[in-house]
């Protein structure tokens, strides 16, 4: 409630459910095998990285040239595995009112940039992750419901918005 007031924001609205959900997340233990941290500034978020990967360290992002319609994408050629030994952090953009990032690292985690060829033409360089070891995620996790799998059983990849960062070791 402290926060609900300090942000401004009226009790059993909406907005109140987003931030008990984002502290909530940030709050509950991570997953075996998985560091983590919720980081409100990029120097945070630099600390928390350079303290997994170490300092020699690269941000990479997905980047859209232009913005366009909805449309379909195909992978182009030229994906490349980035980093070294599947040492990634990941920081994911929270649904917050100001910057909050879910941070995290697994030794299971593998990035790649992935060229995308929209039907109009337009390109993305899109960053994927794909996790090779779900055995220990949430059965009920969205993944697992879209995939028709079970935890464990197959590598889950996906792809990452713009606001989402992905630090690698050089």
């Amino acid at each position: 409630e402290y926060i609900l007031n300090k942000l401004n924001i009226k009790k059993g609205s909406k907005g109140a459910q987003i931030v008990k959900n984002t502290i909530s997340e940030c709050e509950e233990k991570g997953i075996k095998g998985e560091e983590k941290s919720c980081v409100t500034s990029l120097e945070s978020m630099v600390d928390f990285t350079t303290s997994k990967l170490g300092k020699n360290v690269e941000a990479v992002s997905t980047e859209v040239n232009k913005e366009s319609e909805l449309q379909q994408y195909i992978i182009a050629q030229g994906v490349k595995k980035l980093g070294e030994k599947n040492k990634a952090v990941v920081c994911h953009k929270e649904n917050y009112p100001y910057a909050v990032f879910y941070c995290h690292k697994t030794d299971t985690t593998k990035a790649y940039s992935v060229p995308l060829e929209g039907a109009d033409g337009s390109r993305v360089k899109a960053i994927a992750v794909c996790h090779t070891d779900t055995s220990k995620w949430n059965p009920k996790h969205l993944a697992f419901q879209v995939l028709k799998v079970k935890p464990g059983t197959v590598p889950v990849c996906h792809l990452l918005p713009e606001d989402h960062v992905v630090w690698i070791s050089k």
